[in-house]
């Protein structure tokens, strides 16, 4: 089981519209701890933490072996603004995001950015959380028509 996951956090992982069988990107990931929650809630799905930060991706694969072992979790570092889906990684059914600059409004065009490489990286019927409703807010995935 996850330690010593802050209130917050907590209340974020929660808040989460989760199945076990879903698709998950977490967005600004930090060292993890809401990934390993999110991972110890899967069966056959599977979460993808994305961080910009190095140092946050390696505490994160540090702390995380047994879930990365049994294939619920992985980490790459990158910024959403160069996200994009891997050859051999299929598309993704939930996104969401803490205190990440691009969707909470204070960095409007990496925020443009970043939605089109969500919408990329999303089946149709995804859904996007960001922090800042209570405790969370849906943003919209743009779809091209």
């Amino acid at each position: 089981m996850t330690a010593r996951l802050s209130p917050r956090l907590a209340g974020i992982v929660a808040a989460l519209p989760l199945e076990p069988h879903l698709r998950v990107l977490e967005i600004g990931c930090g060292p993890g701890a809401a990934a390993r929650a999110v991972a110890e809630r899967l069966t056959t799905g599977h979460i993808l933490a994305i961080d910009r930060s190095r140092a946050a991706i390696d505490r994160l694969i540090v702390s995380s072996g047994d879930l990365i072992a049994s294939g619920w979790l992985s980490a790459r570092c990158v910024a959403v603004e160069d996200f994009v889906v891997e050859e051999d990684e299929e598309v993704f059914d939930l996104v969401f995001a803490t205190r990440v600059g691009a969707l909470d409004g204070r960095h409007p065009e990496a925020g443009r950015v970043a939605l089109r490489r969500i919408a990329v990286a999303t089946r149709p019927q995804a859904r996007l959380f960001v922090d800042g409703g209570d405790p969370l807010r849906k943003l919209p995935i743009p779809r091209r028509s």
